[in-house]
Formats: C-alpha cells, sequence, structure tokens
C-alpha cells in the first residue's frame, strides 16, 4: 500500500489559511527559494499528486506554464499524474491536456489510489486533507512552516481530528526563516 503525504504550508501559529481564508501570508518570505533542494528530494519519491477543487483551479492557473528553467520543481509537478477529488468539475484541464476527476466518496478514491501508487502527496486541499486526517489515510506530514504569525484563521487540520501521535522524521530550515518539518504519523 502507498504512502500519502499532506504538505500544508502554516503560519508560526498553525494556521494554513487567514480567518478571511487568504493565503497572502506565505508571502511573508522576502525570498522564496523555488529552487527548493529539499523539495525536490521529497518529489524524487511521489508518484502522483492529489488536489482538492480550489487547490486544483489554484495549481491550474500557474504550473503548466511555469518555466522550470526558472522553478525546477515545475517539471515534476507537471509530469507527475494528477488527481482532483470533487463532485462538481466535469473536467479538469492541465496544460493542454487533462487531470483525472475522482468523483464520489473522496477517501475511498484516495484508498485505491494507494493501491495503485507508492508516494501520493496532497498539497493544500484543506477540506480533502480534513476527510483523509479524520479516515486514518494519512501516512506522513509535511509542513513548511513561514515564519510569521497571524493570530487567527484555518488550522491545518480538522478541529474534531482529536489526538493523533506523530515521529519527527526531517527537519530543514531555510536561509529564507521558514522550516520544513516532515512527521510520520503513528
Amino acid at each position: 500500500m502507498g504512502r500519502l503525504t499532506v504538505e500544508q504550508i502554516v503560519s508560526v501559529d498553525g494556521y494554513a489559511a487567514d480567518a478571511d481564508g487568504g493565503i497572502a501570508f506565505f508571502e511573508a518570505v522576502d525570498e522564496v527559494d523555488s529552487n527548493d533542494a529539499d523539495q525536490l528530494a521529497f518529489l524524487e519519491h511521489i508518484d502522483a499528486i492529489l488536489l482538492g477543487a480550489n487547490t486544483y483551479r489554484m495549481f491550474a492557473d500557474y504550473w503548466p506554464s511555469a518555466d522550470p528553467e526558472v522553478e525546477r520543481v515545475a517539471e515534476p509537478i507537471n509530469r507527475l499524474p494528477k488527481f482532483v477529488v470533487s463532485n462538481r468539475l466535469t473536467e479538469a484541464p492541465w496544460g493542454d491536456g487533462a487531470i483525472e476527476i475522482l468523483h464520489g466518496d473522496g477517501a475511498a478514491s484516495v484508498d485505491e489510489l494507494k493501491q495503485r501508487y507508492e508516494g501520493i502527496v496532497v498539497w493544500g486541499s484543506l477540506t480533502l486533507a480534513d476527510s483523509l486526517f479524520r479516515a486514518g489515510l494519512v501516512d506522513e506530514l509535511r509542513l513548511r512552516i513561514v515564519p510569521v504569525l497571524i493570530g487567527a484563521g484555518r488550522p491545518f487540520t480538522p478541529a474534531d481530528l482529536g489526538e493523533r501521535r506523530l515521529a519527527l522524521n526531517h527537519v530543514v530550515s531555510h536561509p529564507t526563516g521558514h522550516v520544513g518539518v516532515t512527521y510520520r504519523v503513528r
């Protein structure tokens, strides 16, 4: 069975979106390293990308035309198979092609994906990530912590999750001040 990693960009106080649902705090780092060696190394072990509908729209607006010479993560993002969980989308264009839409119960669809792919990453997609945490399908949690406090907002896990024990797997600090932390879900 495959490994499902949820990766979230969060404020130091643990929010994945501000009180209005925005993500402008992501830009609190003056210079983001778009050629982040740690992220590229992580993507070497990823076989598929899974997105919720809102994150899919943000990604589809940007990544298909991103220059891989400028942003090296663009190459694996565009090359890897992608899936979007949505019961409303009828099509999911990606550049000159399209990605597969998973309709119905998101957790059941992801359980099936874990049978087909060894390494799957979910980026953002808070509603989808909530359901995957609740279903016990998350194997790994990667947090990219931005050096900013925002005081209030949307946590990166559902309020009703309860206690889940984690084991620290990897930590990396960046010159920009953000920190990457990876935990295995026990």
